[in-house]
């Protein structure tokens, strides 16, 4: 089996970006301002909290977009919402030849968008579709929905560009904001969405950066004070956006070094590890044995996770020892007995060992 992981940020580029949020944070806000809990309520002229449109700006200028928006819904509405504006209802949306998300499948259904399938893995087919099919929209996740997925974002849009500047490019960026080079918007997209909660964020939190046509549209329909990000919590969302990158990149490095030693044969029962974009990055390993359920239910009684909250959000630090995702076993049914997936979270690789070694002596 052959993966394409996504390039993850070095420690030293992660360490420059947190520079990078803190020098636009200081652009915005005095130093007695960041030291509050923010405001509440609509705001006169700005109909949302003061302290939240601040931080939008924050990460416009962050991202190098025209606008930001945080939303109510987390990651899952934000892709529905830049839908709704950039390609509306009824339209027909342009995807990956792949299961799509879940939730991203239901945002679809209510929207009425009806959906054409291309393998953005072959460029040419994508050039072709583009250009001899009647499409809305196109819907682009930055992280792999298949294992042997291997496109690239900035590639791909760059070969949408050249055919077409003008169709609305949505990227979910969810799992990849922070650990990679940079968004959907940096490359030539027009939205990009993420959950801030998977950035050490607040629960809930959604954002959508990019065109302020559409970003503009969506603050004027979300008049309702309760529909409002509030002051704290827009707060919250940068500060944990401010720690994330660092703690990202450790993440990566420890699951490259637990693949290595699983691949040297360090613990029996394991057949091969690859690291692998499901969504977060994660060591994916092949068992000898039909026995991945029982892995997990000994690993989660020796401490490790048994389930994501947010995949990375801040109350998982524990190792995570689960199935691989619901899109990997749509494409292949047999992994879920077959593999498990291992997200390090903020431990070591010498936790991961540890609990991994003992669990296959138990089962």
């Amino acid at each position: 089996m052959k993966t394409y992981p996504l390039t993850s940020l070095t420690l030293k580029e992660a360490t420059n970006l947190q520079f990078k949020l803190v020098d636009s944070i200081t652009r915005f806000f005095p130093g007695n301002e960041i030291l509050t809990r923010g405001d509440l309520g609509v705001v006169k002229n700005l109909n949302q909290p003061m302290f939240t449109n601040k931080v939008e700006q924050v990460l416009a200028d962050f991202f190098e977009a025209e606008s930001a928006m945080l939303v109510r819904g987390s990651g899952t509405n934000a892709i529905r919402l830049a839908l709704h504006s950039s390609v509306g209802t009824g339209g027909i949306l342009l995807v990956h030849d792949a299961a799509i998300y879940p939730t991203t499948k239901v945002s679809l259904d209510m929207l009425g968008i009806k959906t054409i399938a291309v393998d953005f893995n072959h460029l040419e087919a994508v050039k072709n579709l583009i250009e001899t099919e009647k499409i809305n929209g196109i819907l682009i996740q930055a992280t792999r929905q298949k294992i042997d997925d291997s496109y690239d974002l900035e590639e791909l849009i760059e070969t949408i560009r050249k055919i077409n500047d003008t169709i609305p490019i949505v990227t979910d960026d969810n799992y990849s904001a922070m650990k990679t080079r940079g968004i959907g918007t940096q490359f030539g997209g027009n939205l990009a969405c993420f959950s801030t909660f998977k950035l050490l964020g607040p629960e809930g939190v959604g954002c959508i950066i990019g065109d302020s046509r559409y970003i503009n549209k969506l603050k004027q329909e979300n008049y309702s004070g309760g529909g409002q990000v509030q002051g704290h919590e827009a707060l919250d969302v940068l500060k944990g956006m401010i720690y994330a990158p660092v703690s990202l990149a450790i993440s990566s490095e420890v699951s490259e070094e637990l693949c290595q030693r699983i691949n040297e044969g360090e613990i029996e029962g394991l057949e091969k590890a690859y690291v692998v974009n499901a969504q977060s990055k994660v060591v994916v390993i092949q068992l000898k044995d039909k026995n991945a359920k029982q892995i997990i239910e000994t690993a989660t009684k020796l401490g490790a996770l048994p389930h994501p909250v947010g995949a990375e959000s801040q109350y998982e630090f524990s190792p995570l020892v689960y199935r691989v995702s619901g899109t990997f076993r749509a494409t292949n049914p047999e992994a879920e007995d077959t593999m498990i997936r291992i997200n390090p979270n903020r431990s070591g690789v010498e936790t991961i060992i540890r609990i991994l070694k003992e669990a296959m002596s138990l089962i």
